[in-house]
């Protein structure tokens, strides 16, 4: 039995999804303590119980204290079961978090799956459904992951209601480097626009324009028809040789969109001023499939704290060593 403090770190729900995925993944048995205890609303929220319901799913796990602001659940997984799921989270809550729960055990299940999620596709407190699809996955595919995710309909937060499929195929992930950003090939800025005006998306790309310099043919508005309520999102891709980085900013009211461009404008700008090809979201998401990998590496810029949880924890359900090497600002993580 492993025993996880979820007020370590960076105390949210992340320690619990990995966690819950991990003993998935390696069939060990879980209890965790102190659930999300540095946060303002302590213990399971909705998201959260929905990963754990699916985790429970596809493990055909036992289950203690799984509840709405429970702070203490104990998990004992079965097997990795493959099959046609569906799972909802019932609010705004992001279904990509649920998703990154489970993606890593049905990676390693026996037989194909098929996988729908509904909730938030496109929520300020997580990598929007984009990024999953246009950064994450590709590195996946890199390492031999055999990953397809559709997007059926948006989810912005706070009505959610967003779908998508995923279909994982059994999978041997290898190792990979990714150490240089190498020549830059691709430049794109895409703004969505769900029952707003049009000239929201326009003044966030005219802003890309001005600040990043980037070519009208690499700027699109995208506008939304499908989304339960209004939302907005300004996503930049940056493509090189090293792979795909991504930055993301959300509209809210009362922020004009010069200022929501500008938030993901500056993140772009610290990522092309640092000698490393893996962004900060991507760093965060790659140690558990390096992991199963059992080697490789990857440069990034400043670990965030999410990160830096992400691989405490790894180390207490895999025997993959991991080793964090500084250099200046940058950081290389390296396997096995």
């Amino acid at each position: 039995m492993i025993e996880i403090d979820g007020s370590l770190g960076e105390g949210g729900g992340q320690i619990v999804r990995t966690s819950l995925g991990l003993a998935t993944l390696t069939g060990q048995d879980l209890t965790l303590t102190k659930i999300r205890a540095g946060r303002q609303k302590s213990g399971l929220l909705r998201q959260h119980l929905t990963a754990l319901e699916a985790a429970a799913a596809i493990s055909a796990a036992e289950v203690d204290g799984a509840s709405l602001r429970s702070d203490h659940v104990v998990f004992r997984p079965k097997g990795i079961f493959s099959g046609k799921y569906h799972f909802s989270v019932g609010t705004a809550g992001s279904a990509m978090l649920v998703l990154q729960t489970i993606l890593p055990p049905l990676m390693a299940a026996d037989g194909p799956s098929e996988v729908f999620l509904e909730g938030g596709t496109h929520n300020p407190a997580a990598p929007p459904f984009d990024f999953i699809e246009r950064v994450f996955v590709p590195a996946l595919i890199r390492m031999g992951g055999r990953v397809k995710v559709t997007l059926e309909r948006h989810g912005f937060f706070p009505a959610g209601g967003g779908r998508l499929r995923v279909q994982v195929e059994p999978s041997q992930l290898k190792p990979i480097e990714i150490m240089t950003r190498g020549r830059l090939q691709r430049r794109r800025a895409r703004a969505l626009c769900a029952h707003l005006p049009e000239h929201v998306g326009q003044r966030e790309l005219k802003r890309v324009a001005q600040r990043l310099h980037w070519p009208g043919e690499s700027l699109e508005l995208e506008m939304i028809s499908d989304a339960f309520c209004p939302g907005n999102v300004l996503i930049l891709e940056i493509e090189s040789e090293g792979g795909v980085a991504g930055f993301t900013a959300f509209g809210r009211r009362g922020i004009p969109a010069e200022r929501v461009a500008d938030e993901a404008i500056d993140a772009a700008r610290v990522y092309l001023s640092e000698d490393a090809p893996v962004d900060a979201h991507l760093a965060d998401q790659l140690i558990i499939p390096m992991a199963m990998a059992g080697g490789g590496r990857f440069r990034a810029g400043p670990l965030t704290q999410h990160t830096l949880t992400q691989i405490e924890t790894v180390r207490r359900f895999m025997r993959c060593p991991i080793k964090v090497e500084r250099d200046g600002r940058c950081a290389e993580v390296v396997f096995g």
